[in-house]
């Protein structure tokens, strides 16, 4: 990685990680990470060590170990999210690992199968941010490894979904702006506010694209099978809640 240090994102305080927490996220477990898993053919026999790059609280990461036999190296630069995660879910094939300045210096080149990181770019307002991610998601990737990338679909910002709404109704956004997120939250408990940022589709493409990735893919995946936890008419079933854009080492 360059010198360049990773701004930490203003959602990284204890008390949004403990809200976060508390957070269900059933929409991005019923279609986004399925998406993303697709994606990086996790279940699959070539994929045995996944970096999940801005873990959180671990939920991601116990959901890999849960649909297959890989290895998960759990990055995030929160202590409070890690000790949640290393405290919640622990498992013997998650390595919970803390950077302090966003790199992957823990890693060796071509170390990795597979990597994602959800709702990472969402919350990085630099875009040279975006640019080092990437980087380091390409360095410690094998060649043929693919990278993942989780997010609120920009083109559906301002639609209120099942559990969240990323953008205010009949808001236009510009690159990089910054943008309203609301989150609910279980047993009456107020919602959870804060700001993410809008990236266009096109940005996640040159981002990856400048990073070396190749046979870059945009998927935009809707709710394909009806839920009774989502309700009778969720907005999921007819616009994309998420945007998933991958590409090749």
């Amino acid at each position: 990685m360059t010198s360049h240090t990773i701004s930490a994102p203003a959602q990284h305080t204890d008390a949004f990680a403990d809200a976060f927490e508390s957070y269900d996220d059933l929409p991005e477990r019923l279609i986004g990470y399925p998406a993303v898993f697709h994606a990086l053919g996790i279940g699959s026999c070539a994929v045995r060590t996944v970096l999940d790059y801005g873990c959180g609280p671990g939920k991601v990461a116990t959901r890999v170990v849960e649909a297959s036999d890989a290895r998960v190296i759990a990055v995030d630069r929160s202590p409070r999210m890690l000790e949640i995660a290393r405290t919640r879910r622990p498992h013997p094939r998650i390595d919970y690992r803390a950077t302090e300045d966003g790199g992957l210096g823990s890693l060796a080149d071509g170390s990795v199968d597979a990597a994602m990181a959800c709702f990472v770019f969402t919350t990085t307002g630099d875009i040279a941010d975006l640019h080092d991610i990437a980087a380091e998601a390409h360095r410690v990737l094998r060649p043929g490894g693919r990278f993942a990338v989780l997010d609120a679909d920009p083109r559906t910002a301002g639609i209120r979904f099942s559990t969240f709404r990323s953008g205010e109704p009949g808001r236009v956004y510009t690159k990089g702006e910054r943008r309203r997120s609301r989150r609910e939250l279980p047993g009456g408990e107020a919602p959870l506010e804060t700001f993410d940022h809008h990236w266009p589709c096109q940005t996640y493409l040159d981002v990856l694209g400048k990073a070396g990735f190749t046979d870059l893919d945009v998927h935009e995946p809707v709710l394909t099978h009806r839920s009774t936890l989502l309700g009778g008419d969720p907005a999921e079933a007819g616009h994309p809640p998420f945007l998933v854009v991958s590409g090749v080492r």
